[in-house]
């Protein structure tokens, strides 16, 4: 009898053994493990993937894990050959003595052959195929290794698979914080993950976790004492996120997941994907922060829209009003409450954590009521003219004090750079990514720069003999058939008021429209156009027309940081980009973003990337960032000097026709960015809403926090650049000796620093006859 069963298992061996796969593939196994985005010091962004998986090695495992896991699932793991004859035995008894298949017999070794190979049909064939790949396992893995595939590939419920993803699933810790009531939760798991959650089922989940506890004292892996300790902890109350974001870029994050899901398609969530991004954690936390305050500061300028809903049939159960209130997301930082009582001076309001908060009239003042983009009613006196009880509101808190708040209607974006290597260091593109419906201001949002634009015309007229000296007029203009065929065009400045002849260092420093026109007609539209596609602007979509001395063709944050980045860099165009290596599980290298090359002498419509050719020369891009400067220190961008008191920045507001976009681009040591308000239907922003001061206190925000402390190291002009003392009145060279003169910068590779801006050179071709009289 003996013969004829070893007979009858060799057999069966040899029949099965040609059919089994080769399990030397568990030593190199793939997981299926979600992609990563880190930040520039390696904090995670952003994790994409259904499958929240994060492989350990077997000494990153702590034994009270193991222990649980064995005394739940197969406590002889460590002495047996893959099977438990036993226990297949007590099973095979079972389904004789009652027709039914008991859960026993499977062994851990069984449980990693049918995960990792079989799937998971119940049939006989099955099963025994399961007993011969686990005996095969055996032979070819160590019990380490055997353990460890076992904990890296189980299902433990909520899209965790593994302990260390369930680990931060279920509790927000890492695999080493676990203590023995935790390590006996997920070992409790494998059986039945979706009833034995411990937050949706905790009555299953403390049975089944008692049964694990009793198998570990039982098997002396625990004390009596800790036994009880563990049997007496608390089940977590929550699910935890399946990561740990210490630096929230969702904007960026999304772009990265499109071109990576454009590349690799749907793998992309399971090849284990690590993105390392240029983003500077600290200047991302500020640009969030300076975008959102900015957004709420014109929110309130313009009035209390009303309360997003009204729940008053739901003040009679307060069970549904707190499960309403947390259903409904936190946005921006603005948590949402309902008002319960309100008198003339205070509203009592229900927050989602079950709390009550008392909002004062201090809380509520900025609140008139909204009545158009250029209107407020009169700030509110008495509670009673703002809410009624069941009103849904937000809060927003502010050093232990709750105001009321509202979730802006105006849109906006931020994006800030390296000027040396286009390495985008900050990028916001909106409010709040969940509510702004994940669209990116930043890269989606096309719109008008209008006086944004203005630099690279004043940098063409600089290139074409122009100098900050030469005086032009600013006075009305009408210009033929501007409009379209037969329609004229009379452009006008901002407050309609006009200030003669006056130098063009100063017509850009208070960014004087007509100014801007004269030069577009003296350059010609063609030239600026051409001019301006140097700087990576997206001058395809464009037409050569007066207008776009004005910003009136459109482009998007990204764009004009970038081109602006040239006048910051000493004349080069950079790329912006914003991935600088992307690697696999197995840390192989699969992108790396290549230095990025200041090259003088590469052509200008390199198409590498990598390339940053010079575009502008030195001296006109020193020339530009003098002025850029004077913009701050005395012009239209004036509030940004004076709230950082600096004389090393510099920038350009940009101001749109009925105030539809407010800009500010500026600089300041080692940084360049962008700041951008509008409304997405295009709506107009309203009176007052230019760029300095709807944009600009955005920009101020976020340079206060990340600029270097200043230092004394002086402007120091390129060769070829000439200070002279001039008229400022004609912008003549006053002779040595002379009084109530202003320090000017003459290119002298363009014209000869002793010839008067009257008399220097302008090229003939350049420059119609017919506008002479008006230029000079």
């Amino acid at each position: 009898m003996s013969i004829f069963v070893l007979g009858g298992v060799g057999v069966l061996y040899h029949v099965y053994n040609t059919q089994l796969p080769d399990v030397k593939e568990l030593s190199k196994v793939q997981y299926q493990i979600p992609m990563r985005i880190f930040d520039a010091d390696g904090g995670l962004v952003a994790e994409f993937g259904e499958k929240r998986r994060f492989p350990v090695t077997y000494d990153e495992i702590p034994k009270v894990v193991i222990d649980a896991f064995t005394s739940a699932e197969d406590d002889s793991f460590f002495e047996h050959g893959g099977v438990d004859v036993q226990s297949l035995f007590r099973a095979a008894y079972e389904l004789i003595k009652t027709g039914h298949k008991g859960q026993g017999g499977s062994t851990i070794t069984m449980q990693v052959a049918r995960n990792f190979f079989l799937g998971r049909e119940k049939t006989y064939s099955r099963k025994l195929m399961e007993i011969l790949l686990a005996i095969k396992i055996e032979h070819t893995l160590t019990k380490q290794q055997i353990l460890t595939l076992y904990l890296n590939k189980i299902f433990l419920g909520n899209r965790a698979y593994g302990v260390k993803a369930a680990a931060q699933v279920y509790f927000g810790k890492s695999l080493d914080q676990l203590s023995v009531a935790e390590a006996a939760m997920l070992a409790s798991l494998p059986k039945a993950p979706s009833t034995v959650n411990p937050v949706s089922n905790p009555d299953r989940a403390l049975a089944r976790r008692a049964y694990v506890l009793s198998r570990m004292l039982a098997l002396g892996h625990i004390d009596q004492s800790a036994y009880d300790r563990a049997m007496q902890a608390p089940l977590p109350g929550h699910l935890f996120a399946s990561a740990d974001i210490q630096t929230p870029a969702p904007f960026v994050a999304e772009m990265i997941r499109q071109k990576l899901v454009d590349q690799y398609g749907a793998a992309a969530y399971e090849m284990g994907l690590n993105v390392h991004t240029t983003i500077d954690p600290k200047a991302q936390a500020a640009a969030r922060m300076a975008l959102r305050d900015g957004l709420l500061a014109y929110d309130r300028r313009h009035g209390y829209r009303g309360p997003e809903d009204h729940w008053s049939d739901l003040l009679g159960n307060r069970g549904a009003l707190l499960q309403k209130l947390q259903d409904t997301p936190v946005v921006g930082g603005l948590d949402p409450a309902v008002v319960m009582t309100v008198n003339a001076s205070t509203a009592t309001v229900l927050m989602a954590d079950g709390s009550t908060q008392t909002l004062d009239l201090d809380g509520v003042r900025w609140a008139c009521r909204y009545e158009s983009e250029n209107h407020c009613g009169p700030a509110p006196k008495d509670m009673t003219q703002l809410f009624k009880p069941g009103d849904l509101i937000r809060l927003q808190q502010t050093d232990k004090h709750w105001s009321l708040a509202e979730i802006p209607a105006v849109s906006g974006a931020f994006v800030a750079l390296d000027p040396k290597t286009g390495a985008v260091r900050a990028l916001v593109g909106g409010f709040d990514f969940a509510h702004d419906s994940k669209f990116n201001h930043v890269t989606q949002a096309e719109r008008q720069p209008g006086s944004g634009f203005k630099p690279f015309l004043y940098s063409a007229a600089l290139d074409h003999g122009f100098t900050w000296a030469t005086l032009i007029n600013d006075s009305p203009v009408v210009v033929k058939n501007g409009v379209k065929e037969g329609v004229d065009w009379r452009p006008q400045n901002y407050g309609k008021k006009f200030g003669g002849p006056m130098r063009m260092r100063m017509a850009l420093v208070h960014s004087v429209n007509l100014v801007s026109i004269r030069l577009i007609d003296a350059l010609g539209p063609e030239t600026v156009l051409k001019y301006a596609a140097r700087f990576g602007l997206p001058t395809k979509n464009w037409s050569a027309t007066p207008s776009m001395a004005l910003g009136s063709y459109a482009l998007t944050p990204l764009e004009l940081v970038g081109a602006f980045s040239t006048f910051v860099n000493g004349g080069y165009r950079v790329t912006p980009y914003t991935t600088t290596e992307v690697d696999n599980g197995d840390n192989a290298v699969l992108y790396s973003h290549p230095s990025v090359n200041l090259c003088d002498d590469c052509p200008i419509d390199s198409p590498d990337s990598s390339v940053a050719p010079r575009v502008i020369t030195p001296q006109n891009a020193f020339l530009m960032r003098s002025a850029l400067r004077d913009v701050v220190r005395m012009g239209t961008g004036v509030g940004a000097f004076r709230a950082l008191k600096r004389n090393d920045i510099g920038g350009k507001t940009g101001t749109t026709n009925d105030q539809r976009d407010a800009w500010f681009t500026g600089f300041g040591p080692g940084w360049v960015a962008t700041a951008w308000v509008g409304f997405d239907d295009n709506s107009p922003l309203g009176r007052r809403e230019v760029g300095g001061t709807a944009a600009l206190p955005i920009w101020v925000s976020f340079m206060r926090a990340v600029l270097p402390p200043p230092t004394d190291t002086p402007h120091v002009p390129p060769p070829g650049v000439e200070e002279v003392m001039i008229n400022p009145d004609t912008g003549a060279k006053l002779p040595p000796g002379a009084t109530g003169g202003v320090r000017e910068y003459f290119d002298t590779t363009r014209n000869p620093a002793d010839e008067t801006p009257l008399s220097a050179p302008i090229p003939t071709d350049a420059v119609p006859q017919k506008l002479l009289n008006d230029l000079f």
